[in-house]
């Protein structure tokens, strides 16, 4: 009697391995989507209440000094509400390091990068809240997205591909004809503050800002994951322990900046000067803090997840939202959701469209590679 002959032992192993790989692929979009819908309520939250404190603020109504003051405390707001990370990163489960010699070594990367983050963070943070009040709030992310584009390539070696380029193009036309509407934006009266310097108050931010992507993914890369500071895997922990230390680094700098300006010496008059009075003054700047964290986390989680350059991607699809909010929320002057934005519209979606068509094919060639694996050793046996 023929003796059964049951499947090989490779054979176990790799049907185990597809089913791992499923799962990690479904959780993966699923953490994908996840910190893209908090990128999009994170923005959507920050203009409509940018817009609600500007707009209540009065400053077009003071001298042309007031009209640029208060920046230091939008960058404080912007870092500040870190703490309401720490419950969630400590509830979080810790994987243990591969080694404790390992995990020793890796500190002192650690602190440096974080350091050098936090410091990246702060200038961007203080020149954007300057930059738009000077220039306004569109030109900045179209011009960010390109310069992302270049320290993908450069730092990150990010090997570009048509879907990607198609993305990029479509991205950057959506943003130049739906720009959300924005309360600090100079009026024309204003405009004499255009020129060298308001050019360099444009440039430098958004060169913090993109550099600032770059450095996290390639810390990210070389730092927590590379030395296993957390394992061998990618886990969410890793973006709230960056964005805590970066953001506490940041909030100490734009604190000392606070003081040392003089800055804190008007939240007396910011609060007076507010049309609705002190308490809806200090819950915008509250909103503001929280709204900056949750859309920083989705940031993050993108850059860990996927690159730098999609987490910019995806934040910048997000502008013909944004605009559409502002439209339904505020009353401004010559702003309306028209052919052009609902076009603008259309070309974010394909712009996601091009970037998850192309890691769909990502992770599609994966689970090919894989199945193609179990095919040949079935036939080998």
């Amino acid at each position: 009697m023929e003796e059964f002959q049951g499947p090989e032992p490779g054979s176990h192993l790799i049907m185990s391995e597809i089913r791992s790989l499923e799962l990690n692929q479904r959780k993966w979009w699923i953490s994908v989507f996840f910190n893209s819908f908090l990128i999009l309520t994170g923005d959507s939250l920050i203009m409509l209440l940018l817009n609600f404190y500007y707009d209540q603020d009065n400053r077009s109504e003071n001298d042309q000094d007031q009209q640029y003051k208060g920046t230091w405390t939008q960058a404080l707001v912007q870092n500040a509400a870190f703490p309401i990370l720490i419950p969630l990163f400590f509830i979080l489960p810790k994987p243990n390091p591969e080694t404790i010699s390992e995990y020793q070594t890796s500190n002192n990367r650690v602190i440096l990068l974080y350091v050098s983050l936090g410091v990246l963070v702060s200038v961007y943070s203080k020149l954007y809240a300057l930059a738009r009040l000077y220039v306004g709030w569109g030109i900045l992310v179209s011009a960010q997205l390109i310069l992302t584009s270049l320290f993908s390539a450069f730092i990150n070696r990010l090997k570009f591909n048509r879907w990607i380029i198609i993305s990029i193009i479509f991205t950057l036309a959506s943003d130049f004809f739906c720009t959300p509407a924005f309360s600090g934006t100079p009026t024309d009266d204003e405009s004499y503050t255009y020129g060298i310097k308001a050019w360099l108050i444009l440039i430098f931010p958004t060169l913090a800002f993109s550099l600032s992507l770059s450095l996290m993914q390639l810390g990210f890369e070389r730092v927590l994951v590379k030395t296993k500071r957390y394992g061998e895997k990618k886990v969410f922990r890793m973006v709230l322990e960056m964005q805590i230390f970066v953001s506490f680094v940041a909030t100490l700098i734009c604190l000392v900046g606070l003081f040392a300006s003089g800055e804190f010496k008007e939240l007396k008059g910011e609060s007076e000067r507010f049309k609705k009075g002190r308490t809806y003054y200090v819950l915008s700047l509250v909103g503001l803090a929280l709204s900056w964290q949750v859309w920083a986390v989705g940031l993050l989680g993108l850059v860990l997840l996927v690159s730098g350059l999609f987490a910019d991607v995806v934040h910048m699809c997000t502008s013909p939202v944004v605009a559409l909010l502002v439209v339904l929320a505020f009353d401004f002057k010559d702003d309306d959701y028209g052919w052009q934005r609902r076009g603008a519209l259309l070309g974010a979606v394909l712009a996601l469209a091009c970037y998850f068509y192309y890691l769909h094919k990502t992770k599609k060639k994966e689970m090919t590679e894989l199945n193609k694996r179990e095919h040949n050793n079935s036939e080998e046996a």
